[in-house]
C-alpha cells in the first residue's frame, strides 16, 4: 500500500491509497486544495473543518449535477439536467451564503 503526502489549506496530510493511485490521488487533492483556496479568498479563513465541509458540499453539488445530467442523456423522462439543477443549486447557494453569515457574525 502506498502513502501520499498532500497539502490542503497549507496542512499536511498523509493518505494511504493502493498502489498506483498516487499521482490520480494528488491530482484530486490539488483540485480540492484550490477549491478550499478559494473559499478562503471568498469567506476568509473560517477553520480547516468548515472549510473542507463547504468545498466538499461544492463537489458533491458538481456530482449530482453531473448525475442529474446523465439521467437526463438517458432520457428518464425526468427533464433536462439544467431544469433540474438550477433549484439544487439555489438552494445549496443559499446554504452556503448563510454558513457564510453566520461566521461572519461570529
Amino acid at each position: 500500500m502506498a502513502q501520499v503526502t498532500v497539502i490542503i489549506n497549507n496542512r499536511r496530510y498523509d493518505i494511504a491509497c493502493d498502489d498506483g493511485e498516487e499521482a490520480h490521488l494528488t491530482r484530486l487533492a490539488q483540485d480540492l486544495d484550490k477549491r478550499v483556496n478559494e473559499l478562503t479568498r471568498a469567506v476568509g479563513q473560517i477553520g480547516d473543518s468548515l472549510l473542507l465541509v463547504m468545498a466538499s458540499l461544492l463537489v458533491a453539488d458538481e456530482l449530482s449535477e453531473a448525475n442529474t445530467e446523465l439521467d437526463a442523456l438517458r432520457g428518464d423522462g425526468k427533464g433536462t439536467a439544467a431544469d433540474q439543477a438550477v433549484p439544487e443549486l439555489e438552494r445549496l447557494a443559499d446554504r452556503i451564503e448563510a454558513i457564510a453569515e453566520k461566521l461572519e457574525q461570529s
